[in-house]
């Protein structure tokens, strides 16, 4: 038999329930084991993320591990000694001779005595009167001379005047620098077949030299080595010019070997092959 209601209709029990009394064992039970299972839902998925997170992070160090591994590797592979390689041995010598126009000393390119052999085989000196100084390629040249030098980007041309070791003959010598000798090549082939015009001349006064003029020249010519065109302008000191002189006796003279000794000394020393490294830092490697 239930509990006896009271006045306000409410069984003792409910009355019980009303004023606080304790749920039922089995609802607690319950909802401790909810509690639980969200708990570790929970913990699950942070130790999830947390994976995750540790996953992305350790590949993202051995990714920037590895790059600075490899950057130390090239480094040190860049800056050790090493052996040079053809095309570097190639690149060295090319570079050092065109250089050489503005590296060396005036003097050195072209050396106040020239040796050289006349026609009898004979030793001989040619004796520098002295040096111009640095001029336009176009200034200096004939009209024909200067167009096929402007076309190919001359740079500039360095002048010297010699006379032979008698001070019978004078020579001046030219020297054009080219971008490279690629480029040399080409210029050459567009220069005029003709004795008759070439470098002027450079006198100077006070000096067995100061008749030669552009009249004076009895013949022209060139050679190339390396960047350089190398002219040469010949004629006698006396003044003479190359209407007043036959043309036999300009053939059979020793006026044109000479220039063209002169010219040969100093185009070799410009173009000789330099002392190369063996290796990047010197000849240790």
């Amino acid at each position: 038999m239930r509990g006896a209601r009271s006045a306000g209709g409410l069984s003792s029990g409910d009355a019980a329930a009303r004023k606080g009394a304790p749920p039922w064992s089995g609802s607690r039970i319950r909802a401790a084991g909810a509690q639980a299972a969200r708990e570790r839902a929970e913990l699950e998925r942070g130790i999830r993320f947390r994976s995750l997170f540790l996953l992305i992070m350790g590949t993202i160090l051995a990714i920037a591990a590895t790059d600075v591994l490899l950057g130390v590797v090239g480094v040190l592979q860049e800056t050790r000694s090493r052996p040079l390689t053809v095309a570097e041995r190639a690149r060295y010598a090319e570079e050092d001779i065109a250089r050489r126009w503005h590296a060396w000393r005036a003097d050195s390119v072209f050396p106040a005595q020239v040796e050289y052999l006349g026609l009898s085989r004979v030793r001989q000196q040619a004796r520098r009167v002295g040096i111009a100084r640095e001029a336009p390629c176009g200034a200096v040249v004939d009209a024909p001379v200067a167009s096929a030098l402007r076309r190919h980007g001359c740079r500039t041309m360095l002048r010297a005047t010699y006379v032979d070791q008698t001070s019978t003959f004078v020579v001046t010598v030219g020297v054009a620098v080219l971008a490279d000798e690629e480029t040399r090549i080409t210029a050459g082939s567009d220069l005029p077949v003709d004795d008759r015009v070439g470098v002027r001349p450079v006198a100077f006064p006070g000096t067995v030299t100061e008749s030669f003029g552009a009249a004076q020249r009895q013949r022209t010519g060139w050679m190339g080595a390396g960047p350089y065109i190398v002219f040469t302008a010949a004629g006698y000191t006396d003044g003479r010019t190359r209407e007043s002189v036959p043309t036999g006796e300009n053939t059979h003279s020793e006026l044109w070997p000479t220039a063209q000794s002169l010219a040969g000394h100093i185009a070799r020393g410009l173009a000789a092959p330099p002392d190369i490294p063996r290796c990047t830092q010197g000849n240790v490697c």
